[in-house]
């Protein structure tokens, strides 16, 4: 068989195509054997010579500059490269990852959400680029390679890629920058060793006896197939024995469960178990309370997860509302998004549709009873239930408290204070029903100060009341399982304060907060979160100030 660069059989599936290739010839050139058999051998071959093209074809495209990265590597002389004394080693260009590999390594990344990987053995670094791509913009990649020449190799393509910026190569003995790595304090979600076969226990065993993985996180080992010769008999090859004794090693160890993926030459993924377990082995004397097990089983981060509940957000169409969605979405929470605009709504849903989120779009006036029991029974109709309530929906107008009039006044209380109520005592009779519940009123930082110079009575006094009705209801009803607490922004940056006219009044706003900015609706997100799950079940009638320090001035 020939790949898509000409390189000899590398791995078991190519060892084996080449070995049936030469079985079918020898039987081809032989008129006794039997046309059963030849039959039987020519099937084999095909089944294992489409296998890798089939995988290929069927794996997501790869990158343009891993594309690059891996023409340029299969195409360039490595053979002249280690005459010339650039390389410490002779460098086979089959050492490559590759497309099917680097696509998995991607996959991975984005299954263990990982923002910090370590990488030992870069080679041109086409699994290092792989993963990098998984990355979020914050995330970082350390790879360790002993080559200097490959890290001049391969970081002309890093630059070309706007993911190569989250690689960090550092060049040395990779033991040494291990030790480096732990001093430092540094600890990793993955982990992908490619490294020199016969330190690959050595690697390991430092990795998991200096913490430098994290919990949760996974060791990935490539190679650790070795061209079928780790299980084959009488095997004399350095690295084959090498990777054979490092599989055994980790079957052996118990601290970890794995799983040895047949894919190219072999790809264990390695996991810590369980930390009960753990404990349970070395007969640790420590306090195993929900402390040390999580409650119910679950570490923090799980117990913020909202997988199965049902939200809905008043006011989702824009701003605010459609950050809390796109937050309680990505908790897992299934989302109605609510809003008197229905083009606005629907919007919101199609964005939480591209990213995998359950929505649902319903069009409501929460100053109107009908419109809040239609809202509620929707949601019910649709999903069941209704585990969170964000009520959201409020409107401003601004005025001298002389000058306010009693349409203002009506308009502003009836959308702001009585329409919160009215959704927060819908919502609470599936809830008490149903024993749980969350409900999250937005108040505002004008419950606490006036903010000025503006003149907003209405607004402010409302907030006001949003705040007192949360702490009234938050002491009824906690001790049926529904917690009731408010979250109070602060000046939040919208496209409407960047006009011209409105510069001079931010100018006094950024005057007035410690933070030296205005809020950002992203920075409310993980406080409705953490309000709408479990963590926060022992809070209730709370008003969670966020202002960057503004009311306390």
């Amino acid at each position: 068989m020939t790949t898509r660069n000409g390189k000899v059989p590398d791995t078991p599936v190519e060892v084996l195509v080449d070995l049936l290739s030469k079985a079918v010839g020898i039987a081809t050139a032989n008129n006794g054997v039997p046309t059963e058999l030849m039959d039987h051998l020519q099937r084999a071959l095909d089944i294992a010579s489409g296998l890798d093209d089939y995988l290929e074809n069927i794996t997501t495209p790869e990158s343009e500059p891993l594309t690059e990265l891996y023409r340029k590597t299969v195409t360039h002389d490595w053979d002249q490269v280690y005459k010339d004394g650039k390389t410490m080693f002779r460098l086979p260009k089959e050492c490559i990852t590759g497309h099917v590999e680097g696509q998995t390594l991607k996959t991975l990344v984005h299954m263990c959400q990982a923002k910090r990987i370590l990488e030992i053995g870069m080679f041109t670094g086409y699994g290092a680029l792989s993963m990098a791509e998984a990355l979020p913009d914050d995330g970082r990649l350390v790879a360790l390679e002993l080559e200097p020449y490959l890290k001049e190799f391969a970081q002309p393509v890093f630059d070309k890629s706007t993911h190569g910026k989250k690689i960090h190569v550092k060049i040395g003995s990779a033991m040494e920058s291990l030790k480096e790595l732990t001093e430092a304090g540094e600890q990793f979600d993955m982990v992908f060793i490619d490294a020199d076969k016969s330190n690959y226990i050595n690697y390991y065993k430092f990795i998991l006896d200096n913490n430098l993985l994290r919990l949760r996180g996974v060791i990935c080992v490539d190679n650790s197939l070795f061209k079928a010769k780790v299980y084959l008999k009488n095997v004399t090859d350095e690295n084959a024995l090498a990777l054979r004794d490092f599989n055994a090693f980790v079957v052996n160890d118990p601290r970890v469960e794995q799983v040895l993926l047949p894919l190219r030459d072999g790809i264990t993924v390695v996991r810590r178990v369980s930390a009960a377990a753990e404990c349970s082995r070395t007969k640790a004397i420590i306090t195993e309370d929900e402390v040390f097990r999580g409650v119910r089983g679950c570490t923090i981060l799980e117990r913020m997860r909202l997988d199965g509940r049902v939200a809905y957000v008043t006011g989702a169409g824009q701003g605010i509302g459609r950050a809390f969605a796109h937050a309680l979405g990505e908790a897992g929470a299934n989302v109605a998004v609510v809003d008197v605009d229905p083009i606005k709504a629907e919007t919101v849903v199609k964005e939480l549709t591209l990213k995998g989120i359950n929505g649902l779009a319903i069009t409501a006036d929460i100053s109107k009873s009908e419109d809040v029991q239609r809202m509620i029974d929707s949601i019910m109709s649709k999903w069941g239930s209704v585990h969170i309530a964000c009520n959201n929906a409020g409107i401003n107008m601004n005025s001298a408290s002389e000058d306010t009039t009693l349409e203002e006044w009506d308009q502003t209380f009836s959308v702001n204070l009585r329409g919160t109520f009215m959704c927060c005592q819908a919502a609470a009779r599936v809830m008490l029903k149903q024993g749980y519940g969350k409900i999250i009123n937005t108040a505002s930082m004008a419950s606490l100060i006036v903010p000025h110079p503006q003149k907003q009575l209405s607004y402010n006094t409302s907030k006001a009341g949003v705040v007192k009705l949360t702490q009234t209801l938050g002491t009824e009803w906690i001790d049926r399982g529904v917690c009731v607490n408010c979250i109070s922004p602060g000046i939040v940056d919208t496209p409407l304060i960047h006009s011209e006219s409105l510069q001079p009044l931010v100018q006094r706003w950024l005057s007035d907060i410690p933070a030296g900015r205005l809020a950002q609706v992203t920075d409310l997100q993980a406080a409705v979160v953490y309000l709408a799950c479990d963590a926060s079940d022992y809070m209730t009638g709370h008003n969670l100030v966020i202002e960057g320090g503004q009311s306390l001035w």
